[in-house]
């Protein structure tokens, strides 16, 4: 299990290699992706708090990067945060997502990324529950909700 320290140390030192990569041109990202998709995803936007029914849906199933279907994170991770964003504990497995110190607007993050294809995803907070204390501020935008652990894309 991921904690807050070990985050910070992926950050700045380096992050674990991933199971695959998926690498795209620009101009296939975009045909790929829904506008929104493409701003959050491959220029590191921020979908407006409170704007996926996905901060609400608790059910069972995995989370995968919509931009190559790498599986990110299990819905028993999840939790009521109130951020407005979709919230985590942990990544379904600890190489699933890179992790880059972020000092933009004057304040230090940790961002996170798909570690297959680089899709920005959002931040991680020490302000989590317990026994991780993280919270994986997700864009809903960046997830895609399977049904069940069977479906993997």
């Amino acid at each position: 299990m991921l904690d807050w320290k070990q985050v910070l140390h992926l950050s700045q030192k380096g992050n674990l290699p991933p199971d695959r990569v998926v690498s795209k041109t620009d101009q296939e990202w975009r045909a790929q992706l829904s506008p929104e998709q493409y701003q959050i995803t491959r220029q590191h936007g921020t979908e407006r708090a409170f704007s996926s029914e996905l901060c609400s849906l608790f059910e069972p199933g995995l989370y995968a990067c919509i931009c190559c279907g790498s599986l990110l994170f299990d819905a028993s991770q999840k939790f009521e945060s109130g951020s407005g964003w979709p919230s985590f504990t942990q990544p379904l497995k600890e190489n699933a997502l890179a992790y880059h110190a972020d000092r933009s607007y004057g304040m230090f993050r940790v961002e996170t990324l798909c570690n297959t294809c680089e899709a920005h995803l959002g931040h991680v907070f020490p302000d989590g529950p317990p026994p991780s204390g993280l919270r994986y501020c997700m864009n809903a935008v960046a997830l895609k909700k399977l049904k069940d652990a069977q479906n993997d894309n």
